[in-house]
């Protein structure tokens, strides 16, 4: 794959830990500077994206754990081709809200598949495209839960328990690639957690002009 020629943003955390939000706020921050942004949902972004949102969200019956897994990535794969590559291509920013962490927190450390497995399957339904900077918004399961609705989907009825190995998941992934991913505390209020996003988005962006 030829390296694409805009950045690539993504952010990725809990069920109410706010990250749709702060990629809203991420994304009006670059457009107020000058930079061309395309925002996307991971799943959900493309007509075959959201069908598959819906089945692995809604769906009644049961799904195994690697059905799940595959659906998310074929979403994810469709999204790439319509949505992500031909933006990069035309030098725009994309901001995903979630990207292959979720895959690896939630399939893999949340539902108990195979790590290095699935590591090797989300990078080649990817493309092997990775995000440039990734922000894991951090929040205790409690607090996360509390935010959110009162109609929980699939995922965000599962027991305390697995969302914990879920949070504990991003860390984890987070921790292998500290140059990548940064962690942010979403505990706090959303103008904290925004300003905490752009200062770390300041300071990679000013160390990769030097570079």
């Amino acid at each position: 794959m030829m390296l694409p020629k805009g950045m690539f943003l993504s952010l990725d955390g809990l069920d109410g830990s706010g990250k749709s939000t702060q990629c809203r706020l991420l994304a009006e921050y670059l457009k107020s500077i000058g930079i061309s942004v395309v925002s996307c949902q991971d799943p959900g972004s493309t007509e075959i994206g959201r069908d598959l949102r819906r089945i692995v969200l809604h769906h009644k019956g049961d799904l195994s754990r690697s059905c799940e897994a595959n659906l998310f990535m074929a979403a994810r794969a469709q999204m790439l081709t319509e949505i992500i590559l031909p933006a990069l291509d035309r030098g725009e920013t994309v901001i995903s809200d979630r990207y292959l962490l979720a895959t690896m927190a939630y399939q893999g450390h949340g539902s108990g598949l195979d790590i290095p497995g699935l590591r090797q399957a989300t990078l080649f339904a990817a493309g092997g495209l990775i995000p440039d900077l990734s922000f894991v918004l951090d929040i205790s399961v409690a607090t996360a839960r509390g935010r959110l609705g009162a109609n929980p989907d699939r995922l965000e009825s599962r027991p305390h328990e697995y969302h914990e190995r879920v949070r504990q998941g991003f860390l984890i992934e987070a921790s292998r690639d500290t140059d990548r991913i940064v962690v942010v505390s979403a505990e706090a209020s959303t103008e904290e957690v925004h300003t905490a996003v752009l200062s770390a988005f300041k300071t990679w962006r000013a160390l990769h002009e030097l570079a």
